[in-house]
């Protein structure tokens, strides 16, 4: 078994035409192409994102200083009694017999 001759190729490419179309293969690699330019642009962000150096740090003759943490919002401890709904009656309508 080798690779591929340009015959089995060309039969490839004849069956991929024949199952989706003329008309959607164009769309298709367009598709891909914008796919694979925005993985690429987003692949770029995330190595610059990681090259971009650290903050610089305070002078060594200051001190340094220390940020109070942030306050976090306190939760509504309020309880509302909850009233369970009205139990549903159904009507069954049962065949009357002769």
């Amino acid at each position: 078994m080798g690779a591929l001759s340009p015959w089995h190729w060309a039969i490839v490419a004849l069956v991929v035409v024949i199952l989706f179309g003329s008309k959607k293969l164009p769309d298709a690699a367009r598709g891909l192409g914008r796919s694979l330019r925005i993985f690429k642009s987003e692949v770029r962000e995330m190595q610059n994102d990681d090259s971009t150096p650290a903050p610089s740090a305070p002078p060594s003759g200051s001190a340094p200083q220390q940020s109070a943490p942030a306050e976090l919002p306190v939760a509504d401890t309020t309880t509302t009694p909850v009233t369970p709904p009205e139990p549903v009656q159904s009507q069954h309508n049962e065949p009357k017999s002769a």
